[in-house]
């Protein structure tokens, strides 16, 4: 099948990779890629995999009468199988379009689990209400990356009908346990074998929290315990005042290392002892997966589907909670302190992604909507909401 996927944008984000893994390792079907602004990061990536890729520099924030006749007589000329949208922005218009331009099969993609008034732009809690009113007549069905996405959106209102969750898939020649890399990038950053090695992954945004991740670390210190903790994504550098201000308020300049945006993710996660996630919003949150498959144990607040995500291989503690995060944390470094138990913890969660969340299997379950508008059969363990 030829299939087009429409995007907001091709950034450094959870959704932009897992679009660039679903298209550059499904080997079946024709895979073309539609930005309505941007190349972005993903872009040349796709292209040196030999996707095609369009980009039509709508501004952002701004939809422009042009962009959307480009768009409509790119979708007419390509004459897709199926339109694949992926979240709130790209579902209304490549959505639309596609309906227009005669599309048959249209999929929505979303990948967010909660709209907060002060979190979430106005603009996107406004078209989210939109696509709600029209989803039961523009997609063929939904794809939600996590259960607490699809329940979140049917209180909202969309047809509750339309819907399946595939959870993120995961390259596991990519993540994988890799001890020189290990040593490696800690040689890089001064820090040897016996230094306890904490870390986050994800941009700066008020819905990664890091003033609750830095506020349970003080915790952490003033218990006692010597550590380092690295912050890796978009603006986490000695640039953001914000973030230099609430280091210098919790006394943790010789903690926090910023690292700012990287490539080289799966050495960062096999350098860690532990991974810690401190958002107070999360739909399917990437970097605990990749954490695992590195044979990380990971901390996680108690957002999406978070909890699923690591099953019975780490620790959970409720969202904007500093102390029960710091609880969390302290309950890990017990664990840590045990090398066998510690041992286990690794392997545990390695398996955990190996069995649960390969790409093979995310692939196939789109393999499965797309070709026989019918739902992939989620696993019994989702089913019985096993954490």
């Amino acid at each position: 099948m030829k299939i087009i996927h429409i995007i907001t944008g091709l950034s450094d984000g959870g959704a932009e990779a897992v679009l660039y893994r679903l298209c550059s390792e499904d080997k079946t079907n024709i895979n073309i890629v539609i930005s309505l602004t941007n190349k972005g990061k993903y872009g040349p990536l796709l292209r040196e995999k030999g996707i095609q890729v369009y980009q039509l520099d709508m501004p952002r924030g701004r939809v422009t009468l042009s962009s959307i006749l480009k768009l409509y007589r790119l979708v007419r000329n390509l004459k897709p199988d199926v339109a694949q949208t992926w979240m709130y922005h790209a579902d209304l218009i490549g959505g639309l379009v596609a309906r227009l331009a005669g599309i048959h099969k249209i999929y929505w993609g979303i990948r967010t689990s909660s709209l907060e008034v002060g979190k979430s732009k106005w603009r996107t809690i406004a078209v989210a209400y939109t696509n709600a009113l029209l989803s039961r007549w523009v997609p063929t069905g939904i794809i939600c990356c996590a259960e607490r996405a699809q329940q979140t959106h049917q209180q909202l209102g969309f047809a509750v009908d339309r819907f399946t969750v595939i959870p993120n898939g995961y390259n596991l020649d990519h993540f994988k346990p890799d001890s020189e890399s290990r040593k490696k990038l800690r040689a890089e950053l001064g820090i040897n074998e016996q230094t306890l090695l904490l870390g986050c992954v994800g941009r700066f945004d008020p819905q990664k929290d890091h003033h609750n991740l830095l506020a349970a670390l003080t915790i952490i210190k003033q218990n006692g315990v010597s550590f380092r903790c690295i912050l890796v994504g978009r603006d986490l550098n000695g640039n953001n005042m914000q973030l230099v201000s609430w280091i210098k308020q919790y006394d943790l300049q010789d903690e926090v290392l910023l690292l700012g945006q990287r490539t080289d993710i799966p050495a960062v996660m096999n350098a860690l002892d532990l991974h810690i996630l401190s958002s107070s919003c999360e739909a399917f949150p990437n970097v605990l997966a990749e954490a695992m498959a590195c044979g990380t144990p990971c901390v996680t607040t108690d957002v999406g589907d978070a909890a699923y995500i690591i099953g019975h291989t780490g620790w959970i503690a409720p969202p904007s909670d500093a102390g029960l995060l710091a609880n969390a944390i302290h309950s890990a470094l017990v664990c840590y302190s045990n090398h066998d138990e510690w041992q286990s913890r690794c392997v545990a969660a390695r398996n955990r992604v190996v069995e649960t969340f390969s790409l093979e299997k995310m692939i196939a379950a789109y393999h499965a909507v797309w070709g026989n508008n019918i739902r992939p059969q989620l696993d019994l363990e989702r089913h019985n909401k096993i954490p």
